[in-house]
Parts: C-alpha cells; sequence; structure tokens
C-alpha cells in the first residue's frame, strides 16, 4: 500500500513537472539573429515581457501580425507561435519586406509613431551587452 502511494506521488510529481517547465517560458533577452551569415551589429537586445509591461501592450497580434494574401492585415490573427524568419526571407520577396526591413518597420517603427523607445541602431544594437540573471 505504502508502495503504491510512494509511485503515484512521483507520477504525479513527474506531470507537474512536465506542464510547469512547458508553461514557464524564459523571458527572451536578445532577439534571435541566427539567420544573417555575416551581421555587422550585435542582435538586440529585448526583454519581451518588461517590453510588453512598459509598452501597455496586451495583444501579441500588435507585434506579431499576420497578412492574407492581398496584404491585409487579419486583426484577429497572431504570429507569437512563429519566428519573424519563418516568413520572412533575407531578401524582399514581393510584398514582403526582407527581414531586416521588416525587424525595423515593426519595431522603430512603432517607437516613431508612439514617440517611445529607441530609434538610433546603438540603442537596440548594444556592442557590450550585459545579461543579468534575473533569478
Amino acid at each position: 500500500m505504502k508502495k503504491s502511494a510512494f509511485f503515484i506521488c512521483i507520477g504525479i510529481a513527474v506531470v507537474l513537472s512536465v506542464f510547469v517547465s512547458a508553461y514557464s517560458q524564459e523571458d527572451m533577452v536578445i532577439v534571435n539573429s541566427d539567420v544573417f551569415d555575416n551581421p555587422r551589429r550585435p542582435s538586440s537586445l529585448f526583454r519581451h515581457d518588461e517590453h510588453n509591461e512598459r509598452a501597455e501592450i496586451d495583444a501579441c497580434n500588435e507585434c506579431h501580425h499576420v497578412y492574407d494574401d492581398d496584404g491585409n492585415r487579419l486583426e484577429d490573427e497572431s504570429s507569437e507561435d512563429q519566428r519573424c524568419s519563418d516568413c520572412h526571407e533575407l531578401r524582399a520577396s514581393g510584398r514582403k519586406p526582407a527581414l531586416m526591413k521588416a525587424f525595423h518597420t515593426n519595431c522603430k517603427g512603432c517607437h516613431e509613431e508612439k514617440k517611445k523607445g529607441p530609434v538610433m541602431c546603438g540603442q537596440c544594437h548594444v556592442r557590450k551587452m550585459v545579461i543579468e540573471d534575473e533569478s
């Protein structure tokens, strides 16, 4: 009886640990730029959750957009489960901008529109990045 209770507790602990680890994604700290062969600048420093909190962004699709085949933005759709490079290639394709232009248009364009946030290269692409461990 004690053995079966022990194994049940172990089983529950394993299942809980899988669910907790699956749903506790760490906050993104830098924009992944692995697709660029020879970048001229370091990856952009970007603390995703902190940014969205400070910018009061609640809807993922404000940044993670989806367009239909005619180029119309689908307001109720979001691409937060994809990387930008899943849709944008290194070079422009048709009406779809190249990856670097897409990054800059989305991020810098929003900062310019709202007159808040960095717009100069070195403000996002920090050469000597200090990433603090927040644990």
